[in-house]
């Protein structure tokens, strides 16, 4: 490429997330291209993207169709010169086919990260299928599976895997044992999630209700690490009346969480939706065991039984029985993260992320015979 390739990526993600952490490692992973990123004012996508040599712009967004975003969005790529959007959620979607009716706009790449079916409502029908969309990058096979239902080009739909980044081997975290007053010889089974509802952590207290409780493991400890929503206070007076405060715990957000994982001794997700989660990518990295709910993208990368454990949605009794059953057993424990370790580094780097990507760019920009060059 003679001139540098200008990428504008659109964020109106009010807090940070897996799909905010793929726009990160793919700026970073890509330094041959030119990256823009127009976020919501005042989230934290906009104060961690800054402590990177990134271009950062932010614009009001108090409701979805904000013309302020769609303006500020137009003079970026009238003054920048960009090349091409890059769409990282469905309001960014919204608001960069609103500017289309104002301005003409470079193409679209859209990334598609989660497993809830397209609605049948015209007017989303309509912007998932807009003409600006070139190329729709799917998180999963089971997202492209869903999306397709809905997209009428199915030729602009393909999968790429979002992968991580391996965290800096200098970081010094502290101990979660010794932070939080958690017993030295209990297992800890750890939990990285928002309290949203697509990772349902009713059954999170659930599982642990069937663990302590009814079968009366009394040497496991639950940990998770999130952010704190308006749902917190309904599953902390779960854990009251359940009586398992001395058993769980609510970290709130770290912004280190990505560190502690390896202190783990299990990782633990009850979703019942996904696309596929930074946490499992991490716990591979980290070489700690998974057991989770098989719902979107994530039996993709875990097989029951040969480099994880996985359940069914919403069923405590049987997530309870896996953990018991994992942590109990040494050797499967040390099988599941070699596998899981190899499958990472084999198919699930931000780096290959990134080079699959570009090559999707390359296609949008000068045609399918140069995506290689």
């Amino acid at each position: 490429m003679v001139k540098p390739t200008k990428i504008l990526h659109l964020s109106a993600a009010k807090s940070w997330g897996g799909g905010e952490n793929h726009l990160l490692n793919l700026c970073l992973e890509l330094p041959e291209v030119e990256h823009f990123v127009l976020c919501k004012k005042g989230s934290e996508p906009v104060e961690r993207f800054s402590s990177y040599k990134l271009n950062i712009f932010a614009a009001p967004l108090l409701i979805k169709p904000d013309l302020r975003y769609v303006l500020k969005l137009i003079r970026i790529c009238k003054r920048e010169g960009i090349n091409l959007i890059h769409i990282h959620d469905s309001t960014a979607l919204t608001l960069a086919v609103m500017a289309t009716k104002l301005s003409a706009l470079p193409p679209f790449v859209l990334s598609k990260k989660t497993s809830f079916p397209i609605k049948d409502r015209g007017r989303t029908l309509y912007k998932y299928n807009h003409k600006n969309i070139q190329k729709i990058l799917c998180v999963s096979n089971e997202t492209r599976r869903v999306t397709f239902e809905s997209v009428k080009d199915k030729n602009k739909l393909t999968t790429i895997y979002h992968g991580t980044r391996p965290s800096n081997p200098g970081n010094n975290p502290c101990s979660l044992r010794e932070r939080f007053n958690i017993p030295k010889d209990s297992i800890l089974v750890g939990t990285v999630a928002n309290h949203i509802r697509a990772k349902d952590l009713g059954t999170w207290v659930a599982t642990i209700d069937r663990v302590v409780n009814r079968l009366g493991m009394k040497n496991f400890y639950f940990i998770e690490i999130g952010k704190i929503t308006e749902r917190t206070a309904d599953y902390n007076r779960q854990i009251r009346e359940k009586n398992l405060q001395d058993y769980c715990m609510f970290t709130g957000f770290l912004p280190e969480a990505s560190e502690l994982i390896s202190q783990f001794d299990i990782s633990f997700m009850t979703s019942q939706s996904e696309g596929i989660p930074q946490f499992i990518y991490e716990s591979f990295y980290n070489r700690v065991p998974v057991v989770s709910t098989n719902v979107g993208g994530i039996p993709e990368i875990i097989t029951d039984g040969e480099n994880g454990m996985l359940s069914n949605p919403f069923e405590a009794a049987r997530l309870a029985d896996k953990l018991i059953a994992l942590s109990q057993d040494k050797v499967l424990q040390k099988k599941f993260t070699e596998r899981s370790y190899k499958k990472l580094i084999e198919n699930f780097t931000s780096t290959e992320m990134a080079r699959q990507t570009l090559a999707e760019y390359k296609k949008v920009l000068y045609g399918e015979n140069r995506s290689g060059s």
